[in-house]
C-alpha cells in the first residue's frame, strides 16, 4: 500500500477523533467534572432513561426490518448467469438485517460511515446477498431517509416559529445579541464544522472508488436504488421508514424527563432541538460527538436552560446512549457467532 493511501486510510480514523475531542474540550473547558458523580446519583431519574431505551432499540430494528423488505425484489427476481444451477440462492433474514444495523451503528463509533459498508458485509457473508445490491439498497434507504427528515424539519421549524418571535419578544432578544453573544471561539466551533461537512462530501464522492476495489459494479448498485420499485407492502415500508424517525424522537425526549431543568421544556424545544441535532450529526465524527452536544447545547439555552445544566444534560444523555449503541454492538456480534452462515453449496433452509 503506498504511503499516500496509508496517510489517507489513518487520517480517515484519526480526525474525526480529533474534530469531536476539540469541540468537547473547548465545550467542557474549566467545567468541574466532580459534580457529574452528583448529577448521576442524587439529580437524575434514571427511570426515565430506562424507559427511553426501548424506541432507540427499536429505531434501530425498524431499520432492519425495512432493509430486509427493500432487499426481497432483488432475491425474487431471477439473476440469469449469476449463479449455479447447484448453487443454493441467497437468503434474507430478519435476524441477520437487524443483527448486521445493530453493528453498523457500533462500527461508525470507530470510523465514522464505516457502518453502511460492515452491514452490506455481513450480509454477504452470512445471507449470501450480493454486497453491490444490497449497498444499492443502503443508497436507497439514505435517499428516503434525506426526504423524510427534510419534510418534518421543515414543518417543524415552521410550526415553532412562533415560538422564537414569543421568546424573542418576551425577553427582549434580538437577532443581533444572540449573534453578537457568540465568542470568538464559538464562531470559530461554526466555522469548523462547516469545514468538516465539506471534507465529508469530498471524501463521500471519493468513496465510489472503493466500490471498484471490492468488485462492486455500477449496475449492481443500480438494481439496488430501483429496488424501492419492486417493494412489497409499501405501506409496511413507509410505516417502518416513519417509525424509524418517532422512535429516534422518544427515544431523546423522554430524556427530557430525567432532569428537573428540562422536563417542563415541552414537546416543542424537543422537537426543534432534534431537527438541529440530525443537521449537526452531519459532521463527520464518532456518533456526532461535539457537534450533537454543541447543537443541542445552544437550543436549550435559547429555550432558557441554563448554561451548566444545558452542559451536563447533553454529556450524559449522549454518553449513555452511545453506551447502548455499544451494548447493541457486542450482543450483534455474539448473536452472530451462533448464526449459520449461509453455503452456496448447500440447498438448506437456513430460516
Amino acid at each position: 500500500m503506498e504511503l499516500k493511501n496509508i496517510i489517507s486510510s489513518v487520517a480517515k480514523v484519526v480526525l474525526p477523533f480529533i474534530l469531536g475531542g476539540a469541540i468537547l474540550w473547548w465545550m467542557y473547558r474549566g467545567e468541574d467534572f466532580s459534580t457529574i458523580s452528583r448529577v448521576l446519583t442524587e439529580e437524575m431519574n434514571w427511570t426515565w432513561m430506562l424507559l427511553s431505551f426501548p424506541f432507540g432499540i427499536l429505531a434501530q430494528m425498524f431499520r432492519g426490518w425495512r432493509w430486509k423488505q427493500t432487499l426481497e425484489p432483488i432475491l425474487t427476481r431471477k439473476e440469469e448467469g449469476e449463479r449455479r444451477k447447484d448453487e443454493a440462492p441467497a437468503i434474507n433474514r430478519a435476524s441477520t438485517c437487524i443483527h448486521a444495523v445493530f453493528i453498523s451503528y457500533a462500527a461508525s463509533l470507530v470510523i465514522p460511515r464505516i457502518g453502511e459498508f460492515s452491514r452490506c458485509a455481513i450480509l454477504k457473508r452470512y445471507d449470501g446477498i450480493s454486497f453491490s445490491k444490497a449497498l444499492g439498497t443502503v443508497v436507497t434507504e439514505r435517499a428516503v431517509d434525506t426526504l423524510i427528515v427534510m419534510i418534518y424539519s421543515g414543518i417543524i421549524l415552521l410550526v415553532e416559529i412562533s415560538v422564537f418571535g414569543t421568546f424573542f419578544r418576551k425577553t427582549g432578544t434580538s437577532l443581533d445579541r444572540i449573534l453578537g453573544g457568540f465568542s470568538v471561539m464559538g464562531w470559530v466551533v461554526t466555522a469548523i464544522c462547516a469545514v468538516a461537512v465539506l471534507i465529508l462530501l469530498h471524501l463521500l464522492l471519493k468513496n465510489f472508488s472503493i466500490y471498484n476495489k471490492v468488485k462492486m459494479t455500477l449496475g449492481g448498485i443500480w438494481e439496488g436504488v430501483l429496488s424501492l420499485k419492486g417493494v412489497h407492502n409499501l405501506p409496511l415500508y413507509l410505516f417502518f421508514s416513519i417509525g424509524i424517525w418517532v422512535m429516534y424522537f422518544l427515544h431523546y425526549y423522554l430524556t427530557f424527563f430525567c432532569f428537573d431543568f428540562t422536563k417542563d421544556l415541552g414537546i416543542g424545544c424537543a422537537l426543534v432541538s432534534f431537527v438541529v441535532a440530525n443537521f449537526a450529526v452531519i459532521v463527520p465524527t464518532p456518533n456526532g460527538a461535539g457537534p450533537w452536544h454543541f447543537a443541542i447545547k445552544t437550543m436549550l439555552i435559547l429555550y432558557g436552560v441554563a448554561d451548566e445544566h444545558a452542559l451536563w444534560f447533553v454529556l450524559i444523555v449522549h454518553t449513555v446512549q452511545t453506551m447502548l449503541v455499544i451494548a447493541l454492538g457486542i450482543y450483534a456480534w455474539a448473536a452472530l457467532m451462533f448464526t449459520k452462515r449461509f453455503n452456496p453449496n448447500k440447498q438448506k433452509n437456513y430460516e
